[in-house]
């Protein structure tokens, strides 16, 4: 039987391994974007229509606001491929809605906040793993934080991951698949 190609992959932490939540409040995340296998549709991918997945969590107490970071370990760099940073998610909030466009504040989102991706572009940049490079890993984190973050869209992640490290009630970390076609 032949093996299956794993990717090499950064080998460096993702901000869920970087944040403690403080809180006692549990926090799970899901989306209706994948198979039984946990594969995200073609049409979330950056080889095809590249819209955000729908979200849906459930919902903490006492939650300010929410931020999502999403990142794939599997990509062939010294650090995890940023796809995506969305924060100042209302609190009440319990989903996200598919395809939210690439702009820096949604209003239609209670004035979240999307970051820049490693692609360069605001917003959702979709899974493009290297054809050939096997089954990639896209850890979609959700946090709940206290309150709002203070941060414009240019943030770096590593500005981010500090603020969340000390404004964390509760986090889960859903893992999504994607390979390229061809592969």
């Amino acid at each position: 039987m032949p093996h299956a190609h794993t990717p090499d992959h950064s080998g460096a932490a993702i901000t869920m391994l970087k944040v403690q939540p403080f809180g006692e409040s549990s926090l799970i995340l899901t989306t209706p974007a994948t198979d039984i296998n946990g594969r995200i549709a073609d049409r979330h991918s950056a080889y095809h229509d590249n819209l955000s997945p729908p979200l849906v969590w459930t919902p903490v107490q006492g939650a300010g606001a929410y931020a999502i970071i999403v990142e794939d370990p599997d990509a062939p760099r010294e650090q995890p491929f940023v796809h995506w940073l969305i924060w100042n998610i209302p609190g009440e909030a319990t989903s996200l809605p598919e395809g939210l466009p690439n702009e820096a504040s949604l209003g239609l989102v209670g004035g979240a906040t999307q970051g820049v991706n490693d692609n360069g572009t605001v917003g959702w940049f979709g899974p493009r793993p290297p054809v050939g490079h096997g089954v990639h890993h896209y850890h979609f984190q959700i946090f709940a934080l206290v309150e709002r973050l203070p941060f414009d869209e240019k943030t770096p992640l590593a500005d981010l991951v500090n603020a969340l490290k000390g404004d964390a009630l509760a986090s889960d970390d859903l893992i999504v698949t994607y390979e390229a076609a061809g592969a």
